[in-house]
């Protein structure tokens, strides 16, 4: 090289060494002619990963929505799922068999109830997973429908034969034979017809496309009341189950607190086998999972051994009787081995109207309570944000699957568990065909009648103090959602102060004083006695009222927040709108029949169907083009990311 010859500046990119002094991926050379073909070559490296059961590198996910794991992962992590939300699924059927009056002695009864719930809960699982939202979301019974069940059944003619003036403190003496079976089948028959129409108002919601309507007037500080009164409104029950035996309901307590909260970070070493690698050491958060049925299981065993050794006493009517596990093993030896349910078992479903309207505050909380669940199994699965047609298709789905609850019989509706959810998280595995094999695992463990009878043992002081730590956690969850308001403002804390104490006593003196309302009309009477005695319903409706007439900013009451927190794009690659689009089809599409709705345009009016047009619910006024906050995928949060990433 001659003197002359200047030596020839070296090239950079962003994928290789940077030069001296600068940080990586300062200097981009032509990146944006390559990555179009990068883009196609990870696109196609997935869907060959996908076709052969391969995890997905997307994300920090080991397997993204659309994988399929081998069926003997598919089996262990649905099974899994399945443990986590038998639970709360539990606590439900045992809250809901009570307030049907179902005596301590018909134990059968109960382990039926298990059964259909479970079997329920795998169906409407299927259904959503298949033709609702499509996300990764397993159903199962909700104590919003419970609570509004519980309040129908406080009714002068529901009420149990040795029934007191406060039914959540009195314990039930009735012993409930195979003869008089009808003072709990009638009540059930009821709770059935009611939540069986109620729910039809869930259906037209998803079916005409409102939701989105609806969510306009809907914010933290009406969601906020609505469901931490769920769980406020039941302490009595918890209190009755604990006191039974209180140190046993202490310990369950303690275990569950240690496993959840203390010990949730320690991973129990495993192995498992990955092809190419062979056997791996992989640590598992066993504590993190299954912190309830852990304390269960740990404190099952204490009253099985103090139990043996007589330290309770043998008379069940005795203080700490009931913690004793002899207490209702004969319900083992009455169990069939297979029961499957089936629609009418209780009998042909009674409809009032009282009772209808009753249900309908748990078909309201539980609806508006799965809409951010569908937004965060998004964010957590690592996809996008489900368009409208998804979410009013899930709302639809989702009332379809509460009908068939109704008729099954099992004394609740069905939603969305947010438990599920987390554990995605956890895993990093948001494959819809494992939440489908854990639905069948549902399904085949509640047609099992020994299985269902084996819980119905559990004694009364553990399932106390598993309702303690569960209905605090719901209403701790109703809480968190002022986390988006102005807590400073001094119109917000009057609206929740007001909507907490109202919810809480209003209810109370319409239970205390039986017949107190009086206008006239029977029908209404009962009406507005069970909708006044919804502590949901009250609080619920006093937040709404307040939060859309005082006057307030959107920054103010939190809806800024709480629609950017559901709309917000979640953290993918994006980086062109053909791949985002494809990616929106992929996931929230309808398999097989899509493409034949394409071909008919007057497909695109029916909110529920994928070739459902978002703009038709912009309109006119004063002049100037307005539409509502329902842009599909958070495009324009994309449009701003790239621009300053520019």
């Amino acid at each position: 090289m001659s003197s002359s010859e200047k030596p020839m500046k070296p090239i950079y990119r962003s994928d290789v060494v940077p030069p001296p002094g600068e940080c990586l991926g300062s200097i981009v050379a032509d990146d944006e002619e390559v990555s179009p073909l990068k883009e196609r070559i990870q696109q196609k490296r997935q869907k060959r990963k996908r076709e052969k059961g391969i995890p997905s590198d997307e994300g920090r996910l080991q397997y993204s929505v659309e994988d399929i794991p081998p069926w003997y992962l598919s089996i262990i992590l649905g099974f899994q799922h399945y443990m986590i939300m038998f639970g709360a699924t539990l606590g439900v059927s045992l809250l809901t068999s009570r307030a049907l009056c179902i005596g301590d002695e018909d134990n059968l009864a109960k382990s039926q109830f298990i059964g259909t719930i479970f079997f329920v809960s795998g169906i409407c699982t299927l259904l959503q997973t298949s033709i609702g939202t499509r996300l990764p979301i397993v159903q199962g019974g909700t104590l919003a429908f419970t609570s509004a069940a519980m309040a129908i059944l406080s009714l002068d003619k529901w009420r149990c034969p040795s029934h007191t003036t406060d039914n959540m403190t009195s314990s039930s003496s009735i012993n409930v034979t195979a003869p008089d079976e009808e003072i709990w089948k009638p009540r059930i028959r009821e709770i059935q017809g009611a939540i069986m129409v109620a729910s039809l108002a869930q259906v037209v919601i998803g079916f005409t496309g409102i939701m989105g309507f609806l969510l306009r007037f809907i914010g933290p500080l009406a969601i906020a009341p609505t469901i931490a009164l769920i769980g406020l409104s039941l302490f009595n029950t918890a209190a009755y189950f604990a006191a039974k035996q209180w140190w046993i309901a202490l310990v369950t307590i303690v275990l569950i607190a240690a496993f959840s909260q203390y010990t949730k970070n320690i991973n129990i070493p495993c192995f498992r086998f990955q092809r190419g690698v062979g056997c791996v050491k992989q640590g598992f958060p066993v504590f993190r999972f299954f912190p309830v049925i852990l304390a269960v299981s740990i404190t099952w065993t204490l009253c099985a051994i103090l139990t043996i050794t007589n330290v309770f006493p043998s008379d069940p009517a005795a203080w700490g009787g009931q913690a004793a596990t002899s207490v209702r093993m004969d319900v083992m030896q009455q169990a069939p081995w297979f029961r499957v349910p089936y629609p009418g078992q209780w009998g042909t479903p009674t409809v009032s109207a009282a009772s209808v309207f009753g249900m309908l505050s748990g078909v309201l909380a539980s609806m508006i309570e799965s809409v951010g669940d569908y937004y965060a199994c998004a964010r957590m699965s690592f996809v996008p944000p489900p368009p409208m047609h998804a979410i009013n298709r899930g709302t639809l789905i989702e009332g379809i699957g509460c009908i068939l609850a109704g008729a099954w019989g099992s004394g609740t509706g069905t939603t969305s568990y947010s438990e599920n959810i987390g554990a995605i998280g956890i895993t990093q595995v948001a494959s819809r065909r494992v939440i489908q094999v854990g639905a069948v695992i549902m399904m085949i463990f509640g047609v099992f009648g020994k299985f269902g009878a084996l819980f119905v043992t559990i004694p009364d002081p553990i399932i106390g103090g598993v309702f303690i730590v569960m209905f605090g956690m719901i209403t701790a969850v109703g809480i968190s959602n002022l986390q988006f308001v102005d807590l400073n403002s001094s119109r917000n804390l009057f609206i929740i102060g007001f909507s907490f104490f109202f919810g809480l006593t209003l209810p109370q003196y319409i239970v205390k004083n039986p017949g107190v309302i009086k206008t006239g009309s029977d029908a209404f009477d009962q009406i507005f006695t069970i909708l006044l005695q919804t502590n949901m319903f009250v609080g619920g409706l006093a937040g709404f009222i307040l939060d859309n007439t005082i006057p307030g900013t959107d920054q103010e009451r939190g809806l800024i927040k709480w629609r950017q927190m559901l709309h917000d794009v979640t953290p993918m690659d994006t980086s062109s709108q053909e791949s985002h689009e494809e990616r929106v089809k992929a996931i929230y599409d309808l398999p097989l029949i899509t493409p034949f709705l394409r071909r008919h345009r007057w497909m695109r009016f029916v909110p529920f169907l994928p070739t459902f047009d978002e703009n038709l619910l912009s309109f006119d006024r004063c002049g100037k083009r307005h539409k509502y906050k329902m842009r599909r995928h958070g495009q324009e949060n994309e449009g701003k990311r790239q621009s300053l990433t520019k």
